[in-house]
Order: structure tokens, then sequence, then C-alpha cells
């Protein structure tokens, strides 16, 4: 009887193993959701690719005063991103203005605020004052902020390249929120003239001068001329995002924060003989900006993890369907994750933004200045409770920092 020998088993397939940056570079989504939502035997919390926790900014730093030839300037850093402002203060007078009319030049017989009063009064601004500052600002250009993407930035940013839309959308949120918050009062950027005023005395040698048969009585009260608004300062807010690794825009926000809280412009008056518009050279009389409180701006991306699920769905769906969903949520089983200050990683496989801009008052009170959603219908009411606290922690973060710069 003949016995065969027994077939060798097969040798076991040795297993496919790539490294992380691998993994990242072809299947950046399952990547990602592999830290977000570890294994549950792991006993580990959610973690970005990053190391960062989902609610948790990136290391922020900044310095002010870095340019030399600006009237203010500032640098700041928000992980790997980095941006640089300057401001650039220049003379606009009133005579190179077509619009400009004698009803906007003159002004009530009430005098300039100080800072100190300005700053008392807050937002106790009456509508006229309002109306006038914004049709100082806006419809003058007082405020010309302009971003722009240095070469090198970014891997898709090569030199000669055209100017891309993002810095142009950038260029627009910026002037819009400074339009929105009311952060430069326009008071800080007239120049004031007022005419001498003539008691019957020099107002009879005038006349006299003139040739005018005018009667004067001697009793007749002394009337202070109405001011005269002669030029404006235009201010030039050049930004320039010289790394970008995601969140430009807070970022870019954050320079012109820290650039304006920086500026300082000359003492200037109109000099009447030479009929010009005169600065001091002093560097004592330059006065600082009285900047209307500190809106920062916080940023957040939405992650899911079936990215398409959403785009699929046909209708939204049904109250207790998405109530499921929360309960789902809050008891561990989390489809989606809100990410805090989004890097550029992260941005890519995000569809979902979420921008929250806040200001706090003398009383600790949050107050939400702006509030932008766009890319997808995910974020409900709770989630925009839980984006004002986060924004109302990066605030406190914020003020520290610019504080300290």
């Amino acid at each position: 009887m003949v016995t065969s020998a027994a077939a060798p088993a097969p040798s076991s397939r040795p297993a496919l193993s790539l490294p992380p940056s691998q993994f990242a570079r072809l299947q950046p989504h399952a990547y990602l959701l592999a830290h977000l939502s570890p294994p549950s035997t792991n006993n580990q919390p959610s973690i970005r690719a990053n190391g960062r926790a989902p609610t948790q900014f990136r290391v922020t730093s900044a310095n002010a005063g870095s340019l030399t030839h600006t009237n203010g300037s500032a640098v700041v850093r928000i992980g790997d991103t980095a941006a640089v402002c300057g401001v650039r203060a220049e003379l606009l007078h009133t005579e190179d203005i077509a619009s400009w009319s004698v009803s906007q030049a003159t002004s009530s017989n009430k005098s300039p605020r100080s800072v100190d009063q300005t700053e008392e009064l807050g937002e106790q601004d009456d509508n006229e004052t309002i109306e006038r500052e914004r049709a100082h600002i806006e419809d003058l250009n007082l405020l010309v902020p302009n971003l722009s993407l240095s070469t090198g930035c970014a891997p898709g940013f090569i030199p000669g390249s055209a100017p891309s839309s993002l810095a142009q959308s950038l260029s627009h949120q910026i002037l819009s929120l400074l339009h929105s918050t009311r952060l430069v009062r326009a008071d800080d950027l007239r120049i004031w003239y007022q005419p001498p005023s003539m008691g019957p005395e020099e107002l009879e040698r005038h006349n006299e001068e003139e040739q005018m048969d005018v009667d004067t009585a001697q009793n007749d009260p002394v009337e202070e001329s109405p001011r005269e608004i002669k030029a404006f300062w235009v201010l030039y807010i050049d930004i320039m995002i010289i790394s970008l690794a995601g969140n430009a825009f807070d970022a870019a926000w954050a320079a012109v924060l820290a650039a304006l809280r920086d500026t300082k412009l000359p003492k200037a008056w109109w000099d009447v003989d030479n009929e010009t518009v005169v600065c001091s050279d002093s560097i004592s009389d330059a006065r600082k900006l009285s900047l209307r409180g500190l809106p920062v701006a916080s940023s957040f991306a939405v992650f899911e993890a079936d990215a398409a699920a959403g785009w699929r769905a046909v209708v939204i769906p049904e109250a207790a369907e998405m109530k499921a969903q929360r309960l789902a949520r809050k008891g561990g089983v989390s489809e989606r994750w809100l990410l805090a200050d989004p890097d550029g990683y992260e941005e890519g496989l995000t569809q979902e933004r979420a921008c929250v801009v806040v200001d706090k008052d003398t009383d600790g009170k949050v107050i939400i200045l702006e509030m932008e959603k766009n890319g997808g219908w995910t974020i409900d009411t709770e989630d925009l409770q839980q984006l004002v606290d986060l924004s109302s922690q990066r605030w406190e973060d914020m003020k520290r920092i610019l504080d300290e710069c």
C-alpha cells in the first residue's frame, strides 16, 4: 500500500502594512476617520490626525510692530499658517472728492469727543452718528484691505501665477467684517479745521476791508464758527500670507486686529496760509486708533463619517429620525465631528464650514457680531450653541495674546 505524503499547508500571505504618511495620502478620509473614531476596546478619546482634540485650536502667537515703514504692523502665526499685516495711512483731501458737498463738510457746534468720552459712550451712538460714519468709511473707501498669497506659501502657489480667487475672496471677507463690526471709528480718520470766531470789532474790521456796509452791534454775542472736515486718513491694510496650512481667514483677521491696535496716526492740522494739511513729525504727538471692542473670528469645519450620505439623501430626515441621531451621538456613537480651526489636510475632507465672530462687553457678556455657515445642513441649534461657547473661549485666548504682543 502506497501512502502519499500530506500536502504542505499553503503559506500565509504577509500582511500588507503601510506607513501612516502613505495611508494618509492614499485614503485621507479613512485615515482621519480612524483617528476620530478609535475602537471602543481601546478606551481612547477622539483625536485628530494632527494630535489635537476636535475642539482644540492650534497654538497662536502674535508680534506687533514688525515692519518699520508702516503706521502699524503685526505678524500672527496660527499653527503653520502665518500672516503679515501692514497698515499705511495716506491723506485724502476733501477737495479731491468729487461727491463732497458743503453740507457734508460742516458739522454742528458740538466739540469733538475725546478718546475717553468715546470709549465711555461705546455703542450708545445715535442713528445719525452711525449713518454718518457709514457714509464716510464705506462710501469714501477709507479702509482698503488687500490680501495676497506669497509665492511658496503652499505647493499650489507657483511664481508668476495670477492672483487667486481665494485671495480675492479673503480680501472681500475682511472688508465686509471691517464694515459690519464698525471696528474703526470714522472720527479717528477725520482731520478737522475750526475757523476763528470773530467778535464785533473783528467782524467790523473785516467788513471795512471787504467794503461791506453792514451794521454790527457791539453787544452781539460771539458765535463759534462750525468746524469743517478738510481731509481724511485712508488706511491701506496689506496682508500677506507667507505660510498657508489651512484656515487662512482666522490668521489674516487676527493679523489685521493686531496691526490696527498697533497703528498710530501723526498729529495733523489744516494750515490756512498754505491751504494744505500739515503733519507733525514728533512721535510723541501721534495717537493710536480708538477701536470698537475686539471682534475675534473662529472658524470650524464638519467632518462626516460618510461624507456622501447627506448628499445622497433626497429629502431631509424627519424630526423623529433626527432626534434619534442626536441621541445616538450623545451615547457615544458619533457620525460627524465639529473640528475647530481646521488645518489644510482637514479642509480638503470637509464640505460644511462655519465662522463665528464674537466680542465681549465690559461685563463679560458675549456679543455675537457675525455668524456664517455654508456647504451643508448638518449643523443644528445645539451645535451653534457649542460653536458660540468655543468662540467665547477663543476670544479670551486671543485677547491675552494680543495684549501681550
